[in-house]
């Protein structure tokens, strides 16, 4: 179990989808399909619909909040985020869009948790707990 900053309410658990890179939700997520379409990014078409999504932060312009709103929308969207530090972008459209985000967490998530873990994000809480594969 793992200590973090509650960004977004809620709870959710599901597979993990783990990148050491940023993610420009604008540019980089096709949220018809929940897909990620930016041909440099290492989770080039990789879909991230009900995955537990682990990146650094997010980047790009205040357009990537319309697409994270979008993903919920189209139910395309990640169960839930864990970023090691959260950019105003992610968070509010996180917020707005009810993903479950959480971010500062004692141990770098992007190191800890591996893509296809098992993992339990409670927000309300403010932990994260692992179940590896």
């Amino acid at each position: 179990m793992i200590k973090g900053r509650k960004v977004s309410k809620g709870r959710g658990a599901g597979e993990a989808l783990v990148t050491t890179q940023t993610i420009s939700f604008l540019a980089g997520v096709d949220p018809d399909r929940g897909v990620v379409i930016d041909r440099a990014h290492e989770l080039s078409g990789q879909c991230i619909t009900g995955k537990i999504l682990v990146f650094p932060r997010g980047k790009g312009s205040t357009g990537g909040t319309w697409i994270i709103m979008r993903l919920a929308d189209n139910k395309t969207a990640p169960a839930a985020i864990i970023n090691i530090e959260t950019d105003l972008i992610t968070a509010i459209g996180s917020i707005l869009a009810g993903i479950f985000l959480i971010d500062k967490l004692d141990e770098d998530p992007t190191l800890l948790i591996k893509t296809g873990d098992y993992v339990i994000v409670d927000a309300d809480e403010s932990i994260v707990k692992i179940l590896t594969q």
